[in-house]
């Protein structure tokens, strides 16, 4: 029994404190939130709440989803920081932005 505890609290000491999870959803052709900070590590994912297609990709080709249809998602870990621009390449006028800190 201690042995497992033991296992277990190493497991758990292990884990970065600062990792996440964080949704953001595609609804009414809006990324909502349109604008987040995270920090390194985060785990973002997109979901399309819609009942047309979305996409989410970065300015930059960083990152770069397919076709999302209704209830699809698509997820990105940021590993370093900076501020990621994003939009969906079907309907551009729908942006956002990731700023992730340290």
């Amino acid at each position: 029994m201690k042995t497992r505890l033991a296992g277990l609290l190493c497991l758990l000491l292990s884990m970065p404190v600062w990792a996440q999870d964080v949704k953001i959803d595609i609804k009414e052709f809006m990324f909502g939130p349109k604008d987040l900070t995270v920090s390194v590590g985060t785990k973002v994912t997109w979901v399309n709440d819609d009942q047309i297609p979305h996409t989410v990709a970065e300015t930059h080709k960083v990152f770069r989803s397919g076709a999302l249809d209704t209830d699809d998602s698509f997820s990105w870990v940021f590993d370093t920081p900076g501020e990621f621009e994003y939009f969906c390449a079907l309907h551009p006028q729908m942006i956002g932005k990731i700023i992730v800190t340290q």
